[in-house]
């Protein structure tokens, strides 16, 4: 914890003299940046794992031929239902540009995959 002194002056008389208080200002302590490790290991020669991260894993299976459920992408990345749906509408087709194609089988269970042949 670091201390300061400030001044604080009154608008009450100009000969009066001025208030001085002692005010405590937390500062946070440094701290390593989670990158500054993975930064680091490049620096050395290490070769890093690259990872797949969760919308690499939701691509990769939107691409399977047979596609996949909701309730499939749900086990996959431990999102909620409405964050499943919000990534597909969102990112998939609106940032991405994706063709999704949703299509409900004959099982009466609807799937999703991208349509590899045309992109919006």
């Amino acid at each position: 914890m670091h201390v300061t002194e400030t001044e604080q002056t009154e608008s009450t008389g100009a000969g009066e003299p001025k208030n001085i208080s002692l005010q405590a200002v937390v500062t946070s302590p440094k701290r390593p940046r989670k990158q500054a490790a993975a930064h680091a290991e490049v620096a050395k020669g290490k070769n890093p794992k690259p990872v797949e991260t969760k919308a690499d894993a939701v691509l990769k299976k939107l691409r399977l031929a047979k596609g996949i459920t909701i309730e499939g992408l749900i086990e996959a990345t431990g999102w909620q239902p409405h964050s499943v749906r919000g990534f597909l509408s969102g990112t998939v087709k609106k940032k991405l540009g994706l063709l999704l194609v949703s299509e409900v089988g004959k099982d009466g269970v609807r799937r999703y995959r991208l349509d590899t042949k045309v992109k919006c």
